[in-house]
C-alpha cells in the first residue's frame, strides 16, 4: 500500500507512517496528491494527518479542484478553514447535490437503461429518433420518455437501449446528454455525448474521475459519489422533482427502431 492508497482507504496510523517515510508528501499520482484522495473519499482523519505531515491543501490540481476547494464543496466545508471561492454555477451544483439524491431514492438500478438530455423535450426527442408512440412492452425497442425541468429523460427499466451510442449521437445534436446502463454483470456503464459526438465511453458515473477531466465533471463526481443515477441527471443539468421519469409511468412509451 502506498501513501495515496492509504489516504483513500487506510487507517490514520498507516497514513502517518507512510507520510513520515515519504520524500514528498504532496507527490502527484494521476494528477492528484494523497491529500486530494483523502478528501475525495471523505477520509477526514486521514486528511488531517496528511496536513499535519506537511501536505498543502491549496495546491492546484484536477482542473482547479485543490483538496481545499473540493472539501469546501462537500459535507466538511470547514476542513481546511475558509477561503474557497466558487462560481455561481458551482454553488448551484453543490446545492442541487443535497436535494437530488433524495428525490431518486426509490429508483431500482439493476438492469436500468437511462439517458438524460439537456434543453430538448419529448417531442424533439421523438423527432430526432424517428420514434413511434406505443404501449408499454418489455422489448429492447421500447423506452419511456418524460419531460422534466431542464430537458428530457429516456428510461428503460429492463435494458440498455436508451444508453446506446446511436441514440446518444442523435439526441445530443446541439446539446449535451449522458447515458447510463446498470449492467447486472459488470455494473455501471456511462457514456457522454455532445453535439452529436460521443465524448466519453466505458465511464464510471459517480466513481473515479480522469486526471484530465474538466472542472465540472470533477465536481459532479465528488458530489455524486456512488450515485450513478443522480450523476447522470446532474451531468445534463436536469432537475427532477420526483422519480417518475425513471421509476414510474413516463409521459409516453416510444418504439425506437432505427
Amino acid at each position: 500500500m502506498n501513501l495515496h492508497e492509504a489516504a483513500a482507504g487506510g487507517t490514520v496510523e498507516q497514513v502517518a507512517e507512510l507520510a513520515a517515510q515519504a520524500t514528498d508528501v504532496d507527490e502527484l499520482e494521476e494528477g492528484r496528491t494523497a491529500l486530494w484522495w483523502a478528501v475525495f473519499e471523505h477520509q477526514r482523519a486521514n486528511a488531517l494527518a496528511l496536513v499535519a505531515a506537511g501536505a498543502d491543501p491549496w495546491r492546484p490540481m484536477m482542473s482547479g479542484w485543490s483538496p481545499a476547494r473540493l472539501a469546501a464543496a462537500g459535507p466538511a466545508p470547514d476542513l481546511f478553514g475558509t477561503g474557497a471561492e466558487f462560481r455561481a454555477a458551482e454553488t448551484a451544483a453543490v446545492e442541487e447535490a443535497i436535494r437530488l439524491p433524495g428525490v431518486l431514492w426509490d429508483v431500482e438500478r439493476e438492469g436500468l437503461g437511462l439517458t438524460c438530455v439537456a434543453g430538448i423535450d419529448v417531442a424533439e426527442a421523438v423527432r430526432r429518433l424517428a420514434a413511434v408512440p406505443c404501449d408499454r412492452e418489455e422489448s429492447l425497442d421500447v423506452v419511456g420518455a418524460t419531460d422534466v425541468p431542464g430537458g428530457v429523460v429516456l428510461a428503460q427499466p429492463w435494458g440498455f437501449r436508451p444508453a446506446e451510442r446511436s441514440v446518444l449521437e442523435r439526441l445530443s445534436a446541439g446539446t449535451v446528454c449522458y447515458g447510463l446502463y446498470v449492467n447486472p454483470k459488470s455494473g455501471d456503464q456511462g457514456t457522454s455525448a455532445r453535439d452529436g459526438v460521443i465524448t466519453g465511453w466505458d465511464l464510471f458515473p459517480g466513481g473515479d474521475v480522469a486526471e484530465d477531466a474538466p472542472a465540472e465533471e470533477v465536481l459532479l463526481t465528488y458530489l455524486y459519489r456512488f450515485e450513478p443515477v443522480a450523476f447522470t441527471c446532474a451531468y445534463a443539468g436536469l432537475r427532477l422533482t420526483d422519480s417518475r421519469a425513471i421509476a414510474g409511468e413516463p409521459d409516453v412509451w416510444l418504439r425506437v427502431l432505427a
